[in-house]
């Protein structure tokens, strides 16, 4: 089969598609001619070395959420039948023909949705729904922040808080970013090249939190939240060492969480998929939560897709096509 490799840890030039065996499927696994994937931070950070696939990966194929058509089952699959469109949540591989894909982890793409949008959900959503509702527990009428709103995680992250009853407020870096974030239900935007956002969002106050800057942003979080606030981490891109005041945290009951999701154990996954069928399916099904895409750009032109990733300057979601 085809996929895009990594060559060797660098640029995005180190992508390139090669011939590579076919995945051999497991009792519980089904194989899938993938259609569509999507494009995420973390496979920049796979690509520069920074970020090894867990055990049983092929480290060398990026890739953590596809779209495409079930071809093969393993003899105990019983979720899936052959000709299935669905959309998966990966641990690696998906910049390839096929897939293979743990049947837990499998989602039905709704009839109006093609292959591309369905590619752009689950590393997303699957993040958002664990961090932002299980751990960060938004309840309706929380004040909620996601740092980076433009980006997949953060308009998945507005989309789906409003939806569920929550205000949202989202940090930017342009006006264009900001009318983005507005017309997917984000109520304040703040434009964090020329406003703090501590300052901007200090008279309304905040419950929760989702902040994958880290740094310097980690005081100004924990000044901004309510008593009982929540503040979840996804990453540090800035920095993963901060100082914290521990009687501040203890004086407002501060709730200081965050996770990775990709190591976690196929179990975990599956549960957090099932939550999502249930709560987050129906209203994707329904039209009410819609993919945003940014690009579509062919599989062999994933090299592009990353540099684009790198420019910041998206809005929305990344896809390869295949």
């Amino acid at each position: 089969m085809k996929a895009v490799i990594i060559t060797e840890p660098g640029g995005p030039e180190v992508l390139e598609v090669h011939d590579v065996e076919m995945p051999q499927i497991g009792e519980l696994e089904v194989l899938v001619e993938v259609k569509a994937a999507g494009v995420n931070r973390p496979d920049v950070f796979q690509r520069k070395g920074n970020y090894p696939a867990p055990a049983g990966v092929d480290a060398r194929i990026p890739g953590l959420e596809i779209a495409g058509i079930v071809v093969a089952k393993g003899k105990d699959v019983v979720d899936w039948a052959i000709g299935d469109r669905v959309c998966a949540l990966v641990a690696g591989g998906g910049y390839a023909s096929y897939v293979k894909v743990y049947q837990g982890h499998c989602l039905p793409i709704p009839d109006h949705l093609g292959f591309a949008e369905a590619a752009s959900l689950p590393e997303t959503v699957f993040t958002v729904w664990d961090n932002v509702f299980r751990r960060g527990k938004l309840q309706a009428d929380d004040h909620f922040l996601v740092h980076g709103g433009a980006g997949g995680i953060g308009s998945t992250a507005i989309q789906l808080a409003t939806l569920f009853g929550a205000v949202v407020y989202t940090t930017v870096s342009s006006s264009e970013k900001a009318s983005f974030c507005k017309s997917l239900g984000a109520s304040k935007t703040i434009n964090y090249k020329t406003e703090d956002f501590l300052e901007a969002l200090k008279p309304l106050g905040v419950d929760v939190i989702l902040d994958s800057i880290g740094g310097s942003y980690f005081e100004k979080n924990i000044n901004l939240l309510n008593p009982d606030g929540r503040l979840v981490y996804i990453n540090a891109m800035e920095s993963a060492r901060v100082e914290l005041n521990l009687l501040k945290l203890m004086q407002k009951r501060i709730v200081l969480t965050g996770s990775t999701l990709r190591a976690r154990d196929r179990e975990f996954k599956q549960v957090l998929r099932d939550d999502i069928w249930s709560q987050v399916w129906p209203k994707l099904s329904a039209g009410d939560f819609k993919p945003t895409l940014y690009r579509v750009l062919p599989f062999a032109e994933a090299a592009e897709a990353h540099r684009l990733m790198e420019d910041s300057s998206l809005l929305g979601k990344i896809v390869l096509s295949f």
